[in-house]
C-alpha cells in the first residue's frame, strides 16, 4: 500500500513539473463598428451613402491559441492557431473555407531565434505596426497598405526564421513552397525584412516576391504560371518623440507584371505620414495621410486619403473609436473605404467610423 502511495506521489510529481513548464492560452478580439459612407456604387450603376454594421473595421476578429513547451537547455517547442470571424453575422470569415486563415503554423524558438512552418505572414506585416496600420487598420488599407502586404497578407506552405534580437536588430527571411510537380518556381514566394530599434526610434525594410499559379501553393498572387506576379518593397520609421507623442512615415512600392492578371494596374508607390498622441490616460488622438502614384495600363492615376479620429480607452482591453476619412481619386477608380465600399468612379468618397474593441 504504502508502495502505491509512493508511486503515486511520484507520478503526481512528474505530471505537475510537466504541466508547469507547459503553458496554452487561448485570446481573442472582436471589433464591430457602424459605419457611413458617401458615394458607393450601387448595383445600378449609381451610387449613394451606405450605413453598415461592420465587424473587423480598423482589426479584424478573431479567435486564437498559442502555446509553448519548455524542452530544456534554453529549447522550446511553440505553436499558434488563429481564425478570423465576422461577428456581426456569426460567419467564418474565410471566403475559401480555412479553418485557421489568420495563423496556422508550429515551430522551435531558443536562442538562435524562431524557426515557424504552416500558414503565416511575412515580415512586411511586422513593418506594419510601424505605420497608420497599427492605429487605422483596415480603413486605410485600400490606399496601399494592403497592396503592400502591410495589412497582413499569408503564405501558404512557408517556413519563416526570425533571428533573436541582436542590440536592437531583428531580421526575418520567409519561403514558401510552390509545391508544383516539375515547376518549382510555380507559386513559389519568399521574403525578408529587418529593424533596429532604440531609444524610441524605428527602422525597417522589407521585401518579399511571390510567383504566379499560386492556388494552393505559397503565393495567393493569381497570374501566369511560373510569372511573377507580385513584388513589394517597403521602407518605414516610426519615432516616439515624447511618451505622449509618435510621429511615422513609410514608402511602399508594388509592382504587379503585365502577365498578372491585375494588368490595370502595373506599379504604385504608396506613402504614408501620420502620428497619434495621448492626450491623457484613457484618450487618444490619431491622424495619418495616405498618397498612392498608380501606373496603370495606358493610365496614370492617383489616390489621397486623410484620416482623423480618437480613440477611447474604457479599460486596457476595451475601447471605443471614431474616425473620420475623406479619399480623392484623381483618373483611376476610387476602391472605397472599408470594405465592400467602392467609391464613385474617379471621385472622392466619405467615411465615418464609429466602433468597439474587446480584446481577452
Amino acid at each position: 500500500m504504502k508502495k502505491s502511495l509512493l508511486a503515486l506521489s511520484v507520478l503526481g510529481a512528474f505530471a505537475g513539473a510537466a504541466q508547469a513548464q507547459s503553458s496554452v492560452t487561448i485570446y481573442g478580439l472582436i471589433d464591430t463598428g457602424v459605419s457611413y459612407n458617401s458615394k458607393v456604387v450601387k448595383t445600378d450603376g449609381t451610387n449613394g451613402g451606405k450605413f453598415a454594421l461592420n465587424s473587423g473595421v480598423i482589426n479584424g476578429s478573431r479567435l486564437g491559441f498559442k502555446g509553448v513547451e519548455d524542452l530544456g537547455g534554453g529549447l522550446n517547442a511553440i505553436f499558434q492557431l488563429e481564425t478570423g470571424f465576422s461577428n456581426d453575422t456569426g460567419a467564418n470569415d474565410s471566403s475559401t473555407g480555412e479553418l485557421f486563415r489568420r495563423k496556422s503554423v508550429v515551430g522551435l524558438s531558443g536562442n538562435f531565434g524562431t524557426v515557424l512552418a504552416g500558414r503565416q505572414t511575412d515580415f512586411l506585416d511586422d513593418i506594419g505596426a510601424l505605420t497608420s496600420v497599427a492605429d487605422f487598420g483596415g480603413i486605410v488599407s485600400n490606399a496601399g497598405s494592403g497592396a503592400a502586404r502591410l495589412q497582413g497578407t499569408r503564405s501558404n506552405n512557408s517556413v519563416r526564421y526570425n533571428t533573436a534580437n541582436l542590440g536592437g536588430f531583428t531580421g526575418s527571411v520567409i519561403y514558401g513552397f510552390g509545391e508544383k510537380a516539375g515547376k518549382v518556381s510555380n507559386g513559389q514566394a519568399y521574403g525578408i525584412g529587418g529593424k533596429y530599434e532604440n531609444a524610441g526610434l524605428a527602422l525597417a525594410a522589407a521585401y518579399y516576391q511571390g510567383k504566379g499559379d499560386g492556388a494552393d501553393t505559397a503565393s495567393t498572387a493569381a497570374g501566369y504560371a511560373s510569372e511573377t506576379a507580385v513584388k513589394t518593397f517597403t521602407l518605414a520609421a516610426s519615432y516616439q518623440v515624447t511618451d505622449a507623442a509618435r510621429v511615422y512615415a513609410n514608402w511602399s512600392r508594388v509592382k504587379n507584371p503585365e502577365t498578372s492578371v491585375r494588368v490595370n494596374e502595373l506599379k504604385t508607390d504608396a506613402f504614408d505620414l501620420g502620428g497619434n498622441y495621448v492626450l491623457s490616460n484613457n484618450i487618444k488622438l490619431i491622424g495619418s495621410v495616405q498618397h498612392a502614384r498608380l501606373k496603370e495600363t495606358g493610365n496614370t492615376g492617383k489616390l489621397t486619403q486623410v484620416n482623423l479620429g480618437a480613440d477611447y480607452l474604457l479599460s486596457k482591453r476595451t475601447d471605443i473609436y471614431t474616425v473620420v476619412s475623406y479619399l480623392k481619386a484623381k483618373d483611376t477608380v476610387n476602391p472605397g473605404i472599408g470594405k465592400g465600399n467602392l467609391g464613385v468612379d474617379s471621385g472622392n468618397q466619405t467615411a465615418v467610423n464609429v466602433g468597439i474593441r474587446h480584446r481577452f
